[in-house]
């Protein structure tokens, strides 16, 4: 796609969660965090989405400092805001609350020079549910091999 740039992809997401719904939400963020994430120096490991006072919050983001950045540079933990539609927060708050789901960061990107997040609304998978997808994987696999061979 035309003025999209891959930055951070949480590869774990799809091993350890079920996704139900994606969504695409804008970030706010200062003006070394900014050039930081333009880098490529973002983590999305350990970062979850959670909503406070009818707004939305990525925690656990690590964007490291900006190698040219000053003394007031940003910190790199800290809570980063999201852009959403008040609609799509009641909706999402309330599933989070109810039904037992939990929303992730997927990836962080640049579109035509804005950082997106696009985020995930999902449920925890089991132990037993990640081996059975492994199978599923190998037995893919396998099934490619006898076909070329």
């Amino acid at each position: 796609m035309d003025g999209i740039k891959d930055v951070a992809v949480n590869k774990k997401a799809y091993h350890d969660y079920f996704i139900e719904e994606k969504l695409e939400a804008g970030l706010v963020l200062l003006g070394t965090e900014i050039k930081s994430v333009r880098k490529g120096k973002v983590q999305l490991k350990e970062a979850y989405i959670s909503f406070i006072n009818g707004e939305a919050y990525i925690k656990g983001m690590n964007i490291s400092a900006y190698d040219h950045g000053n003394r007031n540079n940003h910190d790199e933990k800290r809570d980063r805001k999201l852009l959403l539609n008040k609609r799509e927060i009641v909706k999402w708050s309330s599933k989070v609350k109810t039904q037992g789901f939990t929303v992730i960061p997927l990836k962080i990107y640049l579109k035509n020079g804005l950082a997106k997040c696009e985020i995930a609304l999902a449920k925890g998978k089991s132990l037993y549910d990640k081996r059975e997808d492994a199978k599923v994987k190998t037995m893919k696999m396998e099934a490619l091999k006898a076909i070329r061979r």
